[in-house]
């Protein structure tokens, strides 16, 4: 389905009131600040959406399909990734996982993201499950494993990603690993480290040279004694060993409880090597909770460095690094816990442009703890909410988009369309 202009302008007209009188209130309480250029960059800001995003998740222990009118087809997937955009206007990008999505026409899907405003971001090639048809079982690792054939399947893989994502129109391939041990003396450490390394180097050789590889790392899960990717520093060792295309990809759940995923991010980011991200969040683990439901304030000082970062490299805060979702929706109603999600990364990054910079390096040269701390809790407690709704009005989208979702009864629609005991593709 669409959302017509006149649809979100009626929305719009009947909220913008209420949403001038907050705003004004952000002008004169932030005076100080260039609000204008902090809204442009709001505007340009994209997240990109994962296409297994958008039917309910599951768990070890079973999937609750409780929404009904769930994706069945690439086509439809880009549809609700359309349906977001319209919404938030800044979920301008979709990002497929092969081969849970493989592009059967891909002019035809680059003709219909282009008509919802949408482009294709990074491919995501999948080792960790065996997949019809293919030779070889991926139970003892993937590109790890000690057969070489079963690694050359898992090469030919992603070759195979990088061919459909050169067709889309995309530039980067993220790589994630299952592969480790769960019990000891299972595995050569330093023999796996290698036969990674070599089958990497064999798919990075395929990269288009405008093209970038995104090295995903994990604590843990499914292995439980050791996993091959399994810190940002192992991913930054086969990042720098690979060559400049290659680059460290930050998945908040995937650490270590109470890992200091700031201070990571801005060390990969002062050694050039932070790809990207995949934002979620957790209270215990890899839970790909929505993001910033359980550690607003976590997502906030990540934001705070890669501004500071960024800034001090003139990156672009748009272009530069990869931002993507990758939740599991269990619970919610996919389309509405994404549209979540995509509003607290925004608050996330408007509370981190409106650091007091100069004020904070001050403090910091002069060991101020305490002004340090007050400088960034006075910016994480104030309501920029309005601010990143501004950002919506000025990019035609909603001013409440889960307001309007449900006003318009998004979901009863996709029912009636796709039916009530659809499944989407993927996880």
């Amino acid at each position: 389905m669409n959302i017509e202009h006149n649809q979100i302008e009626k929305h719009n007209d009947s909220l913008l009131t209420a949403h001038q009188r907050k705003l004004n209130f952000l002008k004169e309480e932030w005076s100080q600040i260039d609000l204008e250029s902090v809204i442009r960059k709001l505007v340009d800001f994209q997240i990109a959406i994962p296409s297994w995003a958008l039917g309910t998740g599951g768990t070890r222990f079973g999937r609750f399909a409780i929404t009904g009118g769930e994706p069945r087809t690439i086509e439809e997937k880009i549809e609700d990734v359309g349906l977001l955009h319209a919404l938030n206007g800044a979920s301008g990008a979709i990002s497929l996982h092969i081969p849970w999505d493989i592009p059967q026409n891909a002019e035809a899907l680059k003709s219909l993201a282009s008509g919802y405003g949408l482009k294709f971001d990074a491919m995501n090639s999948n080792t960790f499950q065996d997949q019809a048809g293919s030779a070889h079982s991926y139970k003892f690792g993937s590109l790890q494993n000690v057969n070489k054939d079963i690694r050359k399947q898992a090469i030919e893989h992603n070759i195979e990603v990088i061919k459909h994502g050169i067709a889309l129109g995309s530039d980067a391939l993220t790589v994630w690993l299952a592969d480790g041990s769960c019990f000891p003396g299972q595995l050569n450490f330093r023999k796996a480290f290698e036969n990674t390394l070599e089958s990497l180097q064999e798919i990075y050789s395929a990269l288009p040279d405008d093209w970038k590889m995104f090295v995903e790392y994990k604590a843990f899960e499914p292995n439980f004694y050791s996993t091959t990717v399994g810190d940002w520093g192992q991913s930054l060792l086969y990042a720098s060993k690979l060559g400049k295309k290659a680059y460290t990809l930050v998945d908040l759940g995937h650490h270590l409880p109470n890992a200091n995923i700031e201070q990571i991010v801005s060390l990969l980011l002062m050694e050039g090597k932070l790809g990207g991200f995949h934002f979620n969040d957790s209270k215990y683990g890899d839970d790909d909770l929505t993001a910033g439901s359980i550690k607003p304030y976590q997502l906030f000082l990540i934001f705070n460095e890669l501004v500071e970062g960024m800034d001090a490299k003139g990156m672009n805060h748009a272009k530069d690094l990869g931002w993507m979702i990758d939740a599991s929706h269990n619970v919610k109603d996919p389309l509405e816990d994404l549209l979540q999600s995509v509003e607290a990364i925004m608050i996330a990054y408007a509370q981190a442009l409106l650091v007091d910079r100069k004020s904070l390096i001050a403090a910091q040269e002069n060991n101020d703890v305490a002004k340090a701390q007050e400088i960034l809790q006075h910016t994480f407690r104030s309501d920029l909410r309005a601010l990143v709704a501004e950002a919506r009005l000025r990019a035609n989208a909603a001013l409440s988009p889960i307001g309007l979702y449900r006003d318009l009864s998004v979901r009863k629609q996709l029912v009636e369309t796709r039916g009530l005991g659809t499944v989407a593709t993927g996880l």
